[in-house]
């Protein structure tokens, strides 16, 4: 057999055997984070957060099909492509190995020498099998996300350029140029990440057609840099920016209907490409000929984004930022929402603010004008830093949370005192950070906590999956050598049974020496293509944490942004089984032999990273983001609005109404996305069997630019009734207008104090408090706004409560995050695990975590929720779904409470059972906050069942203080908070049971205790 067909083959088993490991790991259903989200507007083909991912979700789109109607396997569909989408990047990634590596090991007559042949093979299947079991890409394999699809055009790109490598020489060989410059257009559809390969390409481009030297070298880099720039700064952002100012020239200044400027332009552009193509056939100039149509190619890949615009314009029920014309297209590209951060310039996180410079604009479609109008002119929008406290590659930056200023103080020493004047004339003296603390930071904390640490869980191993900021218990790499880890980490082969975690993952360095071994091993033997491999890694890694700029307090993981950097180093250990080859070609005589020897040495690295990350990375059977949502919604009331905050209560919810027509007449309202205007407008439209919101304001009213803030100024004593405030904001008329120093006049809340004067007749006919606490609503709800101003989502808010006089059921997932606009804690009451808001005050001991509907809650609990198989032995329990635990059992204990204070304590106990049958210790580990189980199943008369959470517990806080005794003093400091957190668990338990009559227990725990303190020298 050729080694042609060798290596098509060999190449498709891998794809197999990498197919087969993803889809016995997959999600069957949506995950956590962004993946309901992308699988709900694939499956609809719906506006997703910016800036897009067009065509993963009509390739996604395509997927769901296979469903056949059944809607619960849609997310299933999503996922395989997810899988299939990682197994051709295996396979794309063997194919590059075997082409860079058959360059060295089959030149020089060597193509037809079966012991070469399958050298390379081998370097191709160990180093395609090695990333097949990384921690990042596995992670993303298995999801419904765009990562998988991202990788796969990065490794198609980078096969691409290697295979055009191979007939640059021949005619025609532009062909495979163009083939790359539409991937990378198709790419942008997906995520930017396969941009990052560019620079890469180029030196392909450059090693390949021109004699090497040093100029031609930077020359070449900056060239790269150069591209990347033009398609990331011109090619995505200019072409829908020029297309807006066309569209705002034709409509607003000659008349022309909503739209003529964009077709002129694209028509415009689409002439222009043309007239290129020919003019520069027909003066044979190939090369720029081909610069246009690769030009061309990137526009028609990127020209999937006319979905967005497409979809958008039919609205759809999701329809994030709303942009349905050119204009609207290009603030979502730009991430406009998220805001922007310094790159290579600006300001420290305690910079002064001298002054504010003007943004551009922002334009509103207007239908009855025929025109866009500007609805917000941003003017003194930007901050103006003093430059004392500015610096050339700012990395310490942010001061939108004090756990960011908190974690750059911790990188800092006591800075620079510069003296500043206030806007009142005093003066205060600051201490700017140095750029050495900036240095420290970058090096410290992006560097190593935010890419060099994810490296080494995908080549040395990994502690667990708590996320982590540098804690030593949480999210560290680990190798497996304990005498190596136990000098950064204490000992980590003893761990007590409540730090054991499925992520665990032990490598011994193994994948790392081998692609250290097979980095200088091609370092020495083909120099050139050793740096396209690292320009690869350097773009994909390092790059990336230099252009993000990441402040601290992630709200979760990043590695898998860094896959493409990963992705490289799996080619070198690849090559490090061509190196081991030649080292033991030293000892073996016969080199078929020596090539079995080496390939069978090698794949332990693959073996072992599959053996030990099969446990983290088996999502099957794991049904958590979507039964979570689904108990979230299963108790509410008919026509409920329910009110989320995060990704984690929002996405899940959209998969389960969007995908699985579950509770489609039910409305979710993120209260975090109504800050913008867009999401207002959706949220006052029906969708589905949920009729809009009843809102007050106009349409108008909520617009870009308009009621961004209305201030709180106290004009009447108060407190005045909630429908009267919003009536006075909603007043147009100067009267009811502050200015400002600009001239401009905006609205104001002319009291802190509000209150909603109860209409009793319309909350009973409502049904929305039940027959058995009719007698206890109240006249009238009273409260203070707790901040100096209103943003537009408390504005909406508000102006929903106030129209809606409770003929709509009112939902709040945590009612803490409107608590400074709305005193809504003390009116929530609990039913399952999310809280109603009614007219009635909540019991004083529940007053600050709402009243608990007793009846209600043990239906959802009980009869109703479901968790995801967490409790089954065969399902791992992620830590997205271990933190979410945490909100469910604390449901369950506060309805046992509920119960037992109604005296219905066979019910109690049920609802108990119930919470540790669903969320049992050997997967959601028994902690301090189980201690009320102890009291209440005592309380409801089963002392066996608190006697037995008693012994789980005394066993773990037992075994964690004999653990931490056995470490070395500088770590059993770090476990201080631990320890005295075991302390306390097990005297509380201790003293429980003597009030009980346990008293050989309490004996015994006493025993204990004493034994760990004269450990602990106390």
């Amino acid at each position: 057999m050729n080694f042609k067909k060798l290596n098509d083959l060999t190449g498709w088993i891998v794809f197999g055997i990498a197919t087969l490991v993803y889809f016995l790991t997959l999600e069957p259903t949506a995950s956590w984070w962004d993946c309901g989200e992308y699988i709900a507007t694939a499956y609809k083909l719906q506006v997703g957060h910016p800036p897009g991912a067009p065509l993963f979700q009509m390739i996604g789109r395509f997927f769901s099909l296979f469903a056949f109607g059944n809607v619960t396997q849609v997310a299933l569909m999503i996922n395989i492509m997810s899988a299939i989408s990682s197994s051709l990047t295996i396979l794309f990634l063997f194919w590059s190995i075997t082409l860079l590596a058959r360059k060295v090991i089959m030149d020089g007559g060597r193509e037809d020498d079966a012991s070469a042949q399958y050298l390379v093979l081998a370097a191709g299947a160990i180093g395609a099998l090695a990333y097949t079991f990384s921690d990042s890409f596995w992670f993303s394999a298995v999801e419904g996300e765009v990562y998988a699809m991202s990788s796969f055009f990065t490794a198609l790109v980078f096969w691409a350029i290697l295979r055009w490598e191979r007939v640059a020489d021949e005619p025609h060989n532009y062909r495979w140029l163009l083939f790359i410059a539409y991937l990378v257009g198709l790419s942008i559809g997906v995520h930017m990440l396969n941009l990052l390969a560019i620079p890469a390409v180029v030196y392909v481009f450059y090693f390949k057609k021109f004699k090497p030297t040093f100029k031609g070298f930077i020359l070449a880099g900056v060239v790269s840099l150069a591209i990347l720039g033009f398609i990331m700064s011109f090619v995505i952002p200019q072409v829908v920016n020029l297309a807006s100012k066309f569209e705002l020239f034709f409509v607003n200044t000659i008349g022309m209907p909503f739209n003529s400027g964009t077709l002129v332009y694209f028509a415009l552009l689409i002439s222009l490409i043309v007239f290129g193509l020919q003019y520069t056939a027909k003066k044979n100039m190939p090369k720029l000929n081909t610069a246009i149509l690769a030009f061309m190619f990137i526009l028609i890949g990127y020209s999937s984004f006319f979905m967005i615009i497409i979809r958008s314009n039919a609205n759809t029920p999701i329809n994030e930022n709303e942009p349905n014309d050119a204009i609207s297209l290009l603030a979502y590209l730009n991430r406009e929402q998220y805001g922007d951060w310094p790159l290579l310039h600006g300001q420290y996180y305690n910079a002064p603010v001298v002054d504010y410079a003007d943004g551009s604009p922002v334009y509103v479609k207007d239908k009855k004008a025929g025109k866009y109008v500007i609805t917000d002119q941003r003017k003194g929008t930007k901050p103006i830093y003093d430059d004392r406290f500015t610096t050339l590659f700012p990395r310490m930056w942010s001061n939108q949370k004090q756990s960011h200023i908190s974690m750059y103080k911790q990188y800092s020493s006591s800075g620079i005192p510069i003296r500043v004047t206030k806007s009142d004339g005093t003066s205060e003296v600051l201490y700017r950070p140095t750029f050495g603390d900036n240095l420290r930071f970058f090096f410290g904390y992006q560097l190593n906590h935010m890419y060099f640490r994810y490296f080494m869980w995908n080549f040395v191993g990994r502690q667990n999956d708590i996320e982590s900021q540098g804690e030593i218990d949480a999210g560290n790499w680990i190798s497996g050598i304990n005498a190596i880890d136990k000098i950064r980490l204490g000992d980590q082969n003893n761990l007590p049974e409540s730090m054991k975690n499925p992520a665990r993952a032990r490598f011994f360095f193994l994948p790392l020496l081998l692609g250290l071994a097979g980095l200088f091993w091609h370092l020495k033997r083909n120099a050139q293509d050793a740096w396209v491999v690292f320009m690869l890694f350097l773009l994909t890694g390092i790059a990336i944490v230099v252009y993000l700029n990441q402040t601290p307090y992630q709200p979760r993981e990043r590695d898998y942004a860094y896959a493409g950097s990963f992705y490289a180093f799996a080619i070198w250990i690849g090559f490090g089984v061509v190196w081991l080859y030649e080292l033991l070609t030293r000892v073996l005589g016969n080199k078929t032999t020596t090539v079995a020897a080496a390939t069978a040495l090698s794949l332990v690295v693959p073996a072992i990273m599959a053996a030990e990350g099969w446990e983290g990375h088996d999502r099957s059977g794991r049904y958590a983001a979507r039964d979570f949502a689904k108990s979230y919604m299963a108790g509410c009331a008919p026509n409920a609005i329910i009110f989320t905050n995060g990704d984690n209560d929002t996405f899940p919810l959209w998969y389960v109404q969007e995908v699985e027509n579950f509770r489609t007449d039910m409305r979710v309202v993120n209260y975090m996305l109504a800050s913008g205007d867009w999401y207002v407008h959706q949220m006052a439209k029906k969708v589905y069997e949920s009729d809009r919101l009843p809102l007050t304001l106009t349409p108008d009213q909520y617009n870009k630019g308009v009621n961004e803030y209305i201030p709180v100024l106290e004009r009447i004593e108060g407190p005045i009734e909630l429908r009267e405030a919003i009536k006075f904001i909603a007043d147009d008329r100067d009267q009811t207008k502050v200015p400002l120093q600009s001239g401009e006049r905006i609205n104001y809340l002319p009291s802190r104090k509000l209150k909603i004067t109860i209409d009793k007749d319309a909350v009973i006919r409502s049904g929305a408090v039940p027959a058995s606490m009719r007698d206890q609503i109240v006249d009238e709800i009273v409260w203070e706004v707790k901040q100096n101003g209103l943003y537009k989502n408390d504005l909406m808010l508000l102006d929903f409560i106030a129209t809606n006089n409770w003929e709509r059921p009112i939902y709040f997932a945590n009612p803490n995050s409107v608590s400074k606009v709305l005193d809504a804690d003390k009116y929530c009451h609990m039913e399952g695990v999310v809280f109603r808001f009614i007219p009635v005050i909540a019991p004083e001991y529940y007053r600050n975590m709402g009243g608990v509907n007793a009846e209600a809650s043990y239906d959802v609990l009980v009869n109703k929720a479901s968790w995801g198989n967490l409790h089954l032995d065969k399902v791992t329990v992620d830590r997205e779904s271990y933190r979410n635990s945490a909100l469910a059992k604390q449901s369950y204990m506060r309805t046992a409470q509920a119960l037992i204070n109604l005296k219905r304590n066979d019910s109690a106990i049920r609802v108990l059972d119930r919470s540790i049958e669903l969320f049992p210790h050997n997967k959601i580990t028994f902690d301090y906050y189980m201690l009320p189980w102890v009291d209440l199943y005592f309380d409801a008369g089963a002392p066996e069942k608190a006697k037995n959470i008693m012994r789980i517990l005394s066993n773990r806080y037992l075994d964690d203080l004999e653990y931490y005794n056995r470490l070395a003093p500088r770590f059993a400091t770090y476990y201080d908070r631990q320890t005295q957190e075991a302390l306390a668990v097990i005297q509380r338990l201790s003293d429980t049971a003597r009030q009980k009559d346990m008293k050989d227990f309490s004996d015994e725990l006493e025993n204990a205790l004493d034994m760990q303190l004269k450990k602990m020298g106390m």
